[in-house]
């Protein structure tokens, strides 16, 4: 019998529960994808906390991420067809589409075909994480080669995709995490530089780093009062990239406080992934890095069943995963 993840009211992992339903039939423009797996990210945690950038209409599903096979396709859906192996990729509002269940319906233009040599898990944990960092990084061209990058929270799926993304474009990326248990791996994965918050001088390491030029570019996904430091290691010209709100503390101007040459703006990811053309340019980009080995996507943990949703949940929000969470969906 099919069953999906729910929730009737807003709160903590605890109001998710697994439901049974009836078998959904794809409309126009959708596909129906039987799930393998599920990438889980801090999204869906505020959704279902009813903070997120907008508010569930209950009772909701959720999810934006899920690895499976095409079981059937609707009206007018022309490049994928049953027994296919896809990924979704969020593109989609989660008021309209969930992706917790063992059958759901997905926008086919929100599907990408799965990666050769890559597992279920593996495709759902991809596909955020390098469509996030590749539109920030990647897409308009202002990272260069040569150029440094500093990355905050880079533990974060999204932060070593990023790691890599920068590694890819030429630029070297300097990263920063809370605990210096994480340091070896950044290093590992790719970063040329690791700070660590509150121990560290930001600055001074950035200076010494950069031989003084500071970094072109900061990608960041805490906000907060803590822009304005991390505005001061820009070189003139750069600029700070904001993609999330950890801190939800008012973000002030970057630069307000030295009226340094830097630009600043908040950053989506639906900016791409809701733009057929960049999702194309996107799917490429990835798509060449995995075969290349230049990206592999990073799995932390991988919960087994539906039923551990909410104790996937409550380990997403303790913070303490160095790359993706992922949960599989058995029958």
């Amino acid at each position: 019998m099919p069953r999906n993840v729910v929730f009737e009211t807003t709160g903590g992992p605890e109001v998710l529960a697994v439901r049974e339903r009836d078998l959904p039939e794809p409309g126009p423009g959708e596909l129906r994808l039987r799930v393998a797996a599920i990438g889980l990210n801090r999204a869906e945690a505020l959704f279902r906390a009813g903070t997120y950038l907008e508010q569930p209409r209950l009772p909701a599903s959720l999810g934006y991420e899920a690895s499976g096979t095409v079981e059937a396709v609707g009206e007018g859906v022309t490049a994928f067809a049953p027994g296919d192996r896809v990924d979704t990729v969020p593109a989609f509002s989660q008021n309209a589409y969930g992706m917790y269940g063992t059958h759901v319906l997905v926008p086919a233009r929100a599907a990408v075909a799965h990666p050769a040599g890559l597992t279920p898990a593996q495709g759902a944990a991809v596909w955020m994480p390098y469509l996030t960092a590749y539109g920030a990084l990647a897409e308009d061209g202002h990272l260069r080669p040569g150029d440094h990058v500093l990355i905050t929270a880079a533990a974060s799926g999204v932060g070593l995709a990023a790691i890599r993304t920068a590694r890819r474009l030429g630029a070297h990326p300097i990263a920063t995490t809370r605990t210096r248990a994480k340091a070896r791996y950044l290093l590992d994965a790719g970063a040329a530089e690791v700070l660590v918050t509150g121990e560290d001088d930001l600055l001074a390491r950035v200076d010494a780093a950069t031989s003084g030029r500071g970094v072109r570019t900061v990608f960041d996904p805490v906000a907060g009062p803590g822009v304005l430091t991390l505005a001061r290691a820009v070189a003139p010209g750069g600029r700070v990239i904001v993609y999330g709100r950890l801190d939800t503390r008012d973000t002030p101007m970057p630069g307000q406080d030295t009226f340094a040459p830097v630009t600043s703006r908040f950053y989506s990811m639906h900016e791409v992934t809701r733009d057929d053309e960049r999702l194309r340019r996107a799917h490429a980009f990835v798509t060449a890095g995995l075969a290349d080995g230049s990206f592999t996507p990073v799995i932390d943990r991988v919960f087994e069943g539906l039923d551990t949703v909410a104790e996937a949940h409550r380990y997403l929000e303790a913070g303490t995963q160095v790359g993706k969470i992922v949960l599989t969906v058995g029958d």
